[in-house]
């Protein structure tokens, strides 16, 4: 594309140059009327001559100027082209994987910033509805950087034998206890109560035994009632009056909206806080690997994608409508109103170097308390946390 300042400057020139031609021939001709009659003719022959000159040299001038105008463009497009080409030979190419969920919440501005050409990276996204898929294409090494349980994290880095680590932890607890009780103030409190939730086996059902156990009570003192979905445990809430749900976030929302009664009694976010005291242990949803072999090879590449995400991350608290409608146009919430309203529940962070750490070790540690299995049969090393 052309340089906008060197056509403005052909223009101006060439305004100048018209002028100076008509300067030059009013003259002559004001002076060819102030000779007498009978030198009218001679006067008249000397004007003729006059401006024919100037307009030779005016045009002489004009594609002069015409030409350096020229070469000066193609000088300008050189540059700009060569320029645009450093910027492209620069960005190095990372493929990214996400799940549709409360993972992806936090990326999809970045996801937004790249379609537009203003990543610092050239990223290629790839979002799926399973963890399995994303294990996978980071296993088969068709993704570099991986959105992934934080539990799952561990299971890979086991199963990789250390090919992966953790550079960011990007979405906290995004478990809530919803009923239209309000008599529930604590874990406590669910004595003697039915608790329906999903996931038998899987993550929320580790940390909603610890947390049982960390406030005194013991699976004979709640019955837990375990659904295949999400929305069989939001069917059971809008049916009965009474019901107890274990949800994650958006479907603690979206149960919520069906159902006015039904409200967040028990953040499980706090209530893990509120057991492990000082400790640095967070309970954690989602964390973000990248394989080894990319991090020793693109270094530069990662610390710009850390520094994308984290803005990408704030992104969604400080401008939450704009997030809530990309949020509905990637189809993770299926309504932009919904996404908005799930979004302050989601914990979306960009949590890097010791705190990281901190948050996540002390989270995988109950888990593998639980059960060993969830995290792969043992805990991970010091080298799976990346230390910027």
């Amino acid at each position: 594309m052309k340089k906008t300042i060197p056509f403005l400057l052909a223009l101006a020139m060439t305004a100048a140059l018209t002028g100076c031609s008509g300067s030059k021939s009013a003259d002559t001709t004001t002076a060819a009327a102030a000779e007498t009659i009978t030198a009218a003719a001679e006067s008249a022959d000397k004007a003729a001559d006059a401006d024919t000159k100037t307009e030779g040299d005016a045009e002489a001038a004009e594609s002069k100027a015409d030409g350096e105008t020229e070469a000066a463009e193609s000088k300008a497009d050189g540059e700009t082209e060569a320029a645009a080409d450093g910027q492209a030979a620069d960005q190095t190419s990372v493929r990214v994987g996400s799940l549709k969920g409360p993972t992806s919440m936090g990326l999809v501005h970045l996801m937004d910033e790249a379609s537009a050409g203003n990543a610092a990276n050239a990223y290629e996204f790839t979002m799926v509805t399973a963890a399995d898929e994303l294990l996978g294409k980071v296993v088969s090494g068709d993704l570099d950087i991986a959105l992934v349980p934080a539990n799952v994290a561990s299971v890979l880095y086991n199963k990789t034998k250390g090919g992966i680590s953790v550079i960011d932890i990007n979405t906290l607890g995004v478990l809530d206890i919803v009923a239209s009780d309000d008599s529930i103030t604590s874990i406590a409190d669910l004595k003697g109560k039915t608790v329906y939730m999903t996931g038998k086996g899987t993550t929320p059902d580790y940390v909603f035994h610890y947390l049982l156990t960390a406030n005194g009570l013991t699976e004979n003192d709640v019955t837990i009632e375990f659904k295949s979905e999400p929305t069989e445990v939001a069917a059971v809430l809008k049916e009965q009056p009474d019901a107890i749900g274990l949800l994650p976030q958006p479907f603690v929302t979206a149960a919520c909206a069906q159902n006015e009664a039904l409200k967040i009694v028990l953040d499980l976010t706090n209530e893990w806080q509120a057991v492990q005291g000082e400790s640095g242990s967070q309970m954690v949803t989602g964390v973000t690997v990248a394989r080894n072999e990319f991090l020793k090879s693109s270094p530069d590449a990662v610390k710009l994608f850390l520094q994308e995400h984290a803005a990408s991350a704030e992104y969604t608290e400080t401008n939450p409508d704009e997030t809530a409608e990309l949020i509905a146009a990637k189809e993770i919430v299926a309504k932009a109103p919904i996404a908005k309203k799930a979004l302050p529940y989601c914990n979306i962070t960009c949590l890097t170097g010791e705190d990281m750490k901190a948050a996540l070790s002390g989270y995988l540690q109950v888990l593998f308390d639980q059960n060993p299995a969830s995290v792969g049969g043992r805990l991970p090393e010091d080298g799976f946390y990346y230390m910027p």
